[in-house]
């Protein structure tokens, strides 16, 4: 009879025992996660209002000439200049005399660019390679932008393009420049010519 108690009691021990630890665990382990906690699903988010640019146009009456340095026929003047030197640049004969295509380009130029070109385009290899290919070309001019305005100089992106004959045939040429025009005086001349990759980004004399 006690050895039947005993056991009975051993028993109720183990049962106490195990509730307890069930119990301690369930504790420190917290609730269950959701099921989309686990399976590491995104939980839906609810969209807002759509964001608004900072920057808007408004209704008020805006003309962007008003804050150049420059007024805006003399920019069109300049831009008409730099197109102008353009065409002249790219228009020449193999067999007319070099000194009065020099001449032509000069036109447009302040002294010292015009200086510089007279000897590149009346160089005896210059001379000589077009008289040997008979190069005829006719070239244009055309504004493509503005790379910065200043209020002595102005740097604008000019598409030049020329129809070319030679003995060999027809060709045509685009090449895209970077014409620096500067004041001089009342009127404008070219101060720079570069290509567009290479060419002056600011005030050509301040």
């Amino acid at each position: 009879m006690a050895d039947r108690r005993v056991l009975l009691f051993s028993g109720v021990v183990a049962v106490m025992v195990a509730v307890g630890v069930y119990l301690t665990v369930q504790g420190t382990s917290g609730p269950e996660e959701p099921a989309a906690g686990r399976t590491g699903q995104p939980t839906a988010v609810v969209a807002g209002e759509p964001s608004r640019p900072l920057a808007t146009a408004t209704d008020r009456p805006f003309e962007i000439y008003d804050y150049l340095p420059v007024a805006k026929d003399q920019l069109a003047a300049a831009a008409d200049l730099a197109e102008r030197f353009t065409a002249a640049y790219g228009t020449f004969r193999y067999d007319e005399d070099p000194a009065a295509y020099a001449a032509r380009v000069k036109t447009f130029t302040t002294g010292g660019l015009g200086d510089v070109l007279t000897r590149t385009l009346t160089s005896p290899g210059t001379v000589e390679r077009n008289r040997d290919d008979q190069v005829v070309s006719q070239g244009t001019g055309k504004l493509k932008g503005i790379r910065t305005v200043e209020r002595n100089s102005i740097v604008f992106v000019i598409n030049g393009t020329q129809q070319r004959t030679t003995k060999n045939g027809a060709s045509a040429h685009a090449d895209d420049y970077a014409v620096t025009v500067t004041r001089v005086g009342s009127d404008w001349r070219v101060f720079d010519l570069q290509p567009a990759t290479e060419g002056q980004d600011g005030d050509a004399q301040g």
